[in-house]
């Protein structure tokens, strides 16, 4: 694997941000702020909604939101202090970043498995279901295989799906990194048999009957944290006090979100709430899409899941994409505003 120097990678994404960031309002300019960039997902629905529901202000916050491709783009920034909190997956970059001394440190879920809300899941090109060439996880073995990207939390749960049918790695004919969207085209042109694909390609993928959804990552792989809030060390070090003040803006948005949850659905009695400041936030414009996939799941505790964190840290190691063997989870973790935060706040409790 390619490594970048850690003054390139500070000075690029710096650049990146600089170039992405969007001013706050005047009249927010006496409040303290804090500097937040999304890669405008529905995952990122906390943020989203504690800054329209006003929860941030509440708090005494000015909220600075920047749009950034994904969590890597965002780890120069957070590095050096000119981001404060970024969010996405917990990937091999991350573990790399933290031993070469970036502070950067996973703080809440953004995103894991619960029954019935697997985002991401095992899809096999429809004709293969269809003649019998796949029936279970072990007909995997010697097909031509997708995942978003590699060194990922998406990669591992394919890992996982292999595991199930007695399988390693290198079983598959071919393992391949694709940008979700074009999961599709390789459907479409038969480049690909099987993937794992996050919403909402996955329901596209089975809606034109390209492919067929086998099962969601809830039932591959059901401890899996697949994205996490993440605070700049310097943040947390030098405000700690406005950290937590964020995290308590960000546990009440998130229970808010999970009140919208139901049977697999943004269904609850606020959906209509939560879809429209997700068509307004994301780059899915269309309500009906927010409506008809499956959502992902974010803890209304905001606790993420140290199991699969671990067993991901294991994926990466065997890949041999960790640059620091000894490095543990717990050296990107901290998980004491959260905890802090739900004290203060008291117990969740639902809608109705």
């Amino acid at each position: 694997m390619a490594r970048i120097g850690r003054r390139a990678l500070l000075i690029g994404s710096a650049a990146t941000l600089a170039a992405l960031r969007a001013k706050a309002p005047a009249s927010a300019q006496a409040l303290p702020t804090v500097k937040v960039a999304s890669a405008g997902i529905a995952s990122d629905i906390g943020f989203f909604l504690a800054l329209k529901k006003g929860y941030f202000r509440e708090e005494g916050l000015a909220i600075e939101l920047s749009q950034m491709a994904n969590a890597p783009a965002m780890i120069g920034p957070l590095g050096m202090g000119q981001l404060d909190v970024g969010a996405g997956t917990v990937a091999a970059s991350l573990y790399n970043a933290v031993a070469q001394k970036i502070a950067i440190r996973a703080v809440a879920d953004k995103g894991s498995m619960r029954p019935g809300y697997g985002f991401s899941g095992l899809l096999v090109r429809k004709d293969l279901i269809d003649s019998g060439r796949f029936k279970t996880y072990a007909d995997l073995k010697g097909l031509r295989l997708a995942v978003g990207t590699f060194g990922s939390a998406n990669a591992s749960a394919m890992n996982e799906a292999l595991k199930k049918g007695g399988l390693k790695w290198s079983d598959a004919a071919s393992i391949i990194a694709l940008q979700f969207p074009q999961h599709l085209v390789g459907y479409q042109n038969k480049a690909i048999d099987a993937s794992m694909t996050n919403e909402p390609t996955a329901t596209s993928a089975v809606q034109t009957g390209l492919a067929v959804r086998v099962a969601g990552n809830d039932e591959i792989y059901p401890a899996q944290q697949t994205a996490v809030v993440l605070y700049s060390e310097l943040f947390g070090q030098t405000r700690p006090e406005l950290a937590l003040k964020f995290m308590r803006a960000y546990v009440r948005a998130v229970r808010e979100y999970n009140d919208a949850l139901t049977n697999g659905r943004i269904a609850g009695p606020n959906a209509d709430e939560v879809v429209s400041v997700l068509t307004e936030y994301t780059f899915i414009k269309d309500a009906n899409i927010h409506r008809s996939i499956t959502p992902a799941a974010i803890d209304p505790d905001g606790r993420m899941s140290l199991a699969g964190l671990r067993n991901d840290l294991v994926f990466f190691k065997e890949q041999k994409l960790i640059q620091d063997a000894g490095i543990t989870v717990e050296r990107i973790i901290d998980t004491s505003f959260v905890e802090r935060a739900v004290k203060e706040l008291g117990p969740y409790k639902p809608r109705g």
